[in-house]
């Protein structure tokens, strides 16, 4: 046997790169089937979905690092007012979204109302009325159509448990009679052996 430099090789060396190939592949192997493992998938599917909204909950709430790093000292929190207020802005868009809301509410409560909106408000409201109306005629004629079907459905399912109950009660008082009929011809069966 030669190597690839053209020397030959021991048994002893062959043997050595046999065992290595061999431990080689055990090891290939046994990586092999860890990733076709279903428990093993199930748990990188799990721990690839915990990073994912990790990362989401960061991007949201901002992350701990970044509270902690934009605090800083006094000098840096003056100086770094600017990136602070855009890091919070970042890290809570929910309140930059209730703060942005009260503003908006707050400045419309404070302009009044212009004539041309008090004109278009009132024809709104009289172009509504008609389908408010009609809303609540729909409203009442469904209301009216379905209750005679559910009285009817009700009387229909009391009549069905009086039949059932009926039909029990029958079926019970002949199985009693045979129960009793049965046990009077085993007692004169008794008496007369």
């Amino acid at each position: 046997m030669s190597d690839t430099d053209g020397t030959s090789k021991t048994p002893d060396q062959i043997r050595a790169e046999i065992d290595a190939t061999r431990s080689e592949l055990g090891t290939n192997v046994d990586a092999l089937a860890d990733k076709v493992n279903p428990t093993q998938i199930a748990h990188r599917q799990a721990d690839k979905v915990k990073s994912r909204f990790s990362g989401v909950r960061e991007t949201v709430m901002g992350s701990v690092h970044d509270k902690k790093a934009s605090a800083g000292t006094g000098a840096d929190a003056v100086k770094d007012a600017g990136q602070q207020a855009a890091d919070k802005v970042k890290g809570n868009p929910l309140a930059v979204g209730l703060v942005a809301f009260g503003a908006g509410w707050l400045i419309s409560s404070l302009i009044p109302a212009s004539d041309k909106e008090k004109d278009l408000a009132g024809q709104v409201k009289e172009k509504a009325a008609p389908l408010v109306d009609q809303a609540k005629s729909a409203a009442q004629d469904v209301a009216q159509n379905l209750k005679g079907p559910a009285q009817d459905a009700i009387g229909s399912v009391k009549n069905t448990a009086q039949d059932a109950v009926g039909a029990v009660k029958d079926e019970a008082q002949s199985s009693a009679s045979d129960v009793k009929d049965t046990a009077q011809a085993a007692k004169d069966d008794v008496q007369s052996s």
